[in-house]
Formats: C-alpha cells, structure tokens, sequence
C-alpha cells in the first residue's frame, strides 16, 4: 500500500506501503482497550473504527488462523538484496469456516500481513532462513462492505491503537482487483485455501486468464 520500495506479496494482504517498524504510544486506550476485552472473551472479531476513520488493529491477530509465510516475495527488483524478509498472514477464525465452506471471504474479514526479519546465522543452524527479532511491520486488509466502496479496504498500521487507510487511489486497489485469485485476495499464495477455491469455482476471471496465459498451461 502506497509508495513502498519493495512490494510485499505474501498473503498479500497489501502491496503498497512502506514497512514500518512498530513504537506503540502509551496514549489513547479506549478503542484499543475494548479490542483487548473482546479478544479476552472469545468472541467474534468485528473491525473497529475510530472517530477518525482509523482501524484499531486486532490485537489477538496472532490467535488467529495463520495461512502462509512468503520469504522475500517482490512484484518488482529488490533494491536491497542483503535484506530479507518473512511475510507472515493470518486471517480471523469466522472467515477461515465461512471460505472452507463457501471458497470466498465473507464481510467483516480481516487479514493481517506481519513482516518480520530474516537471519541465517544463529544457534545450531548453517544453511537457510529463519524468522529473528521483532516485528518489522503490520498492513491490514479489511472487507467492510457497508463502509468501503469497493468492499474492501487497506489500513497500515502506525500503533498499537492506530491503522491509518489507504486511499482507494492506492495501487494496492487496482494491483489486487487485477491480480488476486478469489475477492481481491491472493489465495493463489495460500496453499491450502487453493485448492477450495478451485473447487468451488470461485477463482477471479482475472486470475483465471492471468493463469491460462503463462508458458505451459
């Protein structure tokens, strides 16, 4: 979302803004408390906005069902190759059972899109990748069909308290609207919502030609 260098796609929740690495204020706990207390009580997560239009980020987003890990995934040339990156997406649990039944996202998802640093060096490993230190970034992508005018919507997240909207100008928008496989989403990176999407016949026109035009289909 928006003007980042290199352009994270696992899981895709977004591929446009800059990652960021995440200081959370002390201020400002109303909304976020509220969030905590659902989260504590096990109920359904329903996206939370605040009085100025900002996502307040699920905190138990790390509860959630996790999809898929991309390692250094880019649309475009890295321009830093000695810095890499996992890309971690989790999705919440009424969405996951909605698309195992149905191969589509229902309203009121929520996808989150957590960049952590890649080491190879450390304990007993010698070859490889593994996930180190904290986190390097938060995006969000959330379908709130009453509230956004294409369904769907990409927030990055600035606090513990605060994700701020993308503008619909974005090119995240256009890039998953072209792109994705199912609803804008880029199921074709989740390997086990795939094969559920292909099943029931929900995958993008889009996404169904992008697909048949590559060498060897």
């Amino acid at each position: 979302m928006g003007s980042r260098v290199r352009v994270v796609v696992a899981g895709t929740v977004a591929c446009c803004a800059a990652a960021l690495v995440l200081a959370y204020p002390m201020h400002d706990r109303t909304a976020h408390a509220a969030v905590s207390a659902a989260a504590e009580s096990g109920a359904p997560y329903t996206p939370s906005y605040t009085k100025d239009g900002d996502l307040v980020p699920p905190v138990q987003y790390r509860e959630w069902i996790y999809l898929t890990t991309g390692l250094d995934m880019s649309y475009t040339p890295k321009s830093n190759p000695d810095m890499h990156m996992f890309d971690n997406v989790f999705v919440n649990p009424e969405a996951y059972r909605s698309f195992l039944q149905t191969g589509t996202w229902p309203d009121k998802t929520v996808m989150v899109l957590e960049g952590r640093g890649a080491a190879s060096k450390g304990s007993i490993n010698t070859t490889g990748h593994f996930q180190s230190g904290g986190q390097m970034g938060l995006e969000i992508h959330v379908k709130d069909e009453s509230r956004f005018p294409g369904k769907w919507a990409f927030f990055d997240v600035q606090s513990e308290t605060k994700a701020t909207l993308f503008p619909q100008t974005a090119n995240c928008y256009s890039c998953h609207a072209e792109h994705a496989a199912v609803d804008t989403t880029f199921v074709q990176f989740y390997p086990t919502l795939l094969p559920i999407a292909q099943k029931k016949g929900t995958l993008s026109a889009a996404y169904t030609k992008e697909l048949a035009a590559q060498p060897g289909k």
